[in-house]
């Protein structure tokens, strides 16, 4: 029986080209080149002009990186960043690593339920969040409430307005917020470790430390570097959780961040070539790291040279 036309064209292996691919993905290049690449080229662009956002830009070179690194603002903002690493990074990662180990260990019934509640916080609006926890710090807030009920009113104090102990509040929350992703990473790669491991480990006398440390840690060396990496980008780039929070980094400038100054350049000041120039460094610096992680995780991956 003849085929049709149409029928033979589309069976004929010469007709399908390997650069016809190229075609599908074509939509979500263009998309990407729009809110993605020609954002980044025009904040580069933008951070060699003095440029209030509605003037004509006058174009300086480099004088704005050479203002940026005598900003004592800048310096000090990159400082309270790499403090929130520990509350938003390696806290999380330690707590989600001892969340795994408890639930790990055996099949209880509603596992699946307690583990999505630990989730949520991870899923709910940073918004949401920081008016949450805005509530609960508040000197009339549930949490001075039972500290007064328990005896300890010295401890009373408006926390997110306290010089002293601002940063450990905000930390706190972020600690909140992402030890969720962690934990989910954690428990996603310790159900892909052999059992037979912890069967030769405890046939060996091993204790759950020594399981934990010697089977199941090694075993989930890719997950720690994904979630650091995910949430130290997050440490470096937050932004409404401390505006909710503390009003643009409060009190004073104890609780300011990259993020918040670059905010306060560009749109407070109508200094956006500087916002950009802030705003572009903050990018090296999460690319530079990130991309030195994931060389680390790719040896890991390679294993040792043999």
């Amino acid at each position: 029986m003849k085929k049709s036309f149409w029928k033979r064209r589309f069976d004929n292996p010469p007709y399908i080209r390997p650069h016809h691919a190229y075609l599908f993905i074509l939509p979500g290049l263009i998309i990407y080149a729009m809110f993605v690449l020609w954002p980044i080229i025009n904040t580069a662009r933008y951070s060699l002009y003095d440029w209030t956002g509605f003037s004509d830009p006058t174009f300086i070179g480099f004088d704005n990186y050479r203002e940026l690194w005598h900003d004592e603002d800048f310096w000090l903002a990159l400082q309270h960043n790499a403090f929130f690493v520990l509350f938003f990074s390696i806290l999380p990662i330690m707590l989600g690593l001892f969340l795994t180990s408890l639930m790990t260990r055996g099949r209880l019934r509603g596992m699946a339920i307690f583990r999505s509640g630990l989730f949520i916080p991870q899923v709910m609006s940073s918004v949401v969040v920081g008016i949450i926890w805005r509530w609960l710090f508040a000197y009339d807030g549930p949490i001075n409430e039972f500290l007064i009920m328990v005896g300890l009113e010295s401890w009373v104090r408006p926390w997110l307005g306290d010089f002293t102990y601002a940063r450990y509040a905000v930390g706190t929350v972020g600690l909140w917020v992402q030890y969720g992703l962690c934990m989910v990473l954690f428990i996603a790669g310790a159900q892909a470790i052999n059992e037979d491991l912890y069967d030769a480990a405890r046939v060996a006398g091993a204790n759950a430390w020594q399981e934990f440390r010697h089977v199941t840690l090694p075993g989930l060396n890719q997950q720690i570097l994904v979630a650091f990496v995910l949430t130290f980008i997050a440490a470096l780039r937050v932004f409404d959780l401390v505006f909710v929070l503390t009003r643009s980094g409060g009190p004073g400038k104890e609780t300011i961040v990259t993020s918040i100054l670059i905010y306060q350049q560009a749109f407070q000041r109508n200094r956006a070539g500087y916002g950009s120039a802030m705003a572009l460094v903050l990018s090296v610096i999460i690319i530079t790291v990130s991309a030195v992680v994931m060389r680390l995780q790719a040896r890991q991956e390679e294993g040792p040279a043999i």
